[in-house]
């Protein structure tokens, strides 16, 4: 680990973002051109108190996970990505792994829609990023681990998990959740993550099982589709997808028709989604 070069890198890599590139507000009293260690902090998931002992080269070796965290906050590229790890002292990633790493200009989007219910997630279900919104309305899907990451794997093992939608609408959203794993497994043979997954769940569901050999494909969902939320109830939404090809990412945007109750609703969630991440 190189402790020097680790700390100025992301120094630079730090003051080298405006707080516009980020979503954030500037504000009338900002004295330096870059963001604040805290805006960093923020923006990564982590304490400030973390981070600026990172910059002040002091504590531990950062994580791989947090080096992870650390790209994705501050907007890097692969290949600034993969001189982080290097300097954090870990091996970089393989490219083919690169489902992890949310491009930067997916990001900005993200940035964007601060206000709005969205999130990008990977070609098997996986989680990477939610704005406040949406995590209000769906819940941390980011905090889950192991298989328990790809949205498949939690249908079929956790029952809570369909609770996210009206009990009538389930044996559609395990049958598209069936096929989008099929896409994924065909696309990566029988040595990927996907068949990994595949084999976990032939394991503890029958209800996968049967669904797996009915060899659904090309099944997918309309721009329409109902959330049940604990506390707002059946909400109606328009769900608009942007799919960046390179990292088969897709980022997901939740929206209601203006005026409608279901509209109300949403906006009410993210008001006390943001409350609540305040407190």
């Amino acid at each position: 680990m190189n402790r020097a070069q680790l700390a100025d890198f992301l120094r630079t890599r730090r003051e080298a973002l405006q707080p516009e590139d980020v979503g954030l507000p500037r504000g009338p009293r900002r004295r330096t051109g870059g963001l604040r260690r805290e805006e960093v902090a923020a923006l990564c998931g982590i304490s400030a108190d973390y981070y600026g002992r990172i910059e002040q080269q002091r504590g531990p070796r950062p994580s791989e996970q947090m080096i992870a965290a650390l790209a994705r906050g501050l907007r890097l590229g692969l290949d600034e990505r993969d001189h982080l790890f290097r300097l954090a002292g870990h091996l970089a990633p393989e490219r083919a792994l690169r489902a992890e790493h949310v491009a930067p200009g997916l990001m900005r989007i993200m940035d964007r829609l601060a206000d709005t219910p969205a999130q990008v997630m990977t070609a098997l279900g996986e989680t990477l990023v939610q704005t406040r919104p949406a995590q209000a309305l769906l819940g941390d899907e980011t905090r889950f681990t192991g298989p328990e990451r790809a949205c498949v794997y939690r249908w079929f093992t956790r029952p809570e998990s369909r609770r996210l939608y009206p009990e009538e609408d389930h044996g559609y959203h395990g049958r598209v959740f069936t096929a989008q794993l099929r896409d994924a497994y065909t696309r990566e043979g029988p040595t990927g993550r996907a068949a990994a997954i595949v084999t976990a769940l032939e394991a503890v569901s029958s209800e996968f099982v049967t669904l797996w050999a009915a060899h659904d494909v090309g099944l997918g969902y309309s721009d329409r589709k109902r959330i049940q939320h604990p506390e707002a109830g059946v909400l109606q939404l328009y769900c608009q997808t942007l799919v960046d090809p390179a990292n088969a990412h897709v980022l997901l945007v939740f929206t209601a028709a203006p005026g409608s109750e279901s509209a109300e609703r949403l906006e009410l969630l993210s008001v006390v989604g943001q409350v609540r991440s305040d407190v």
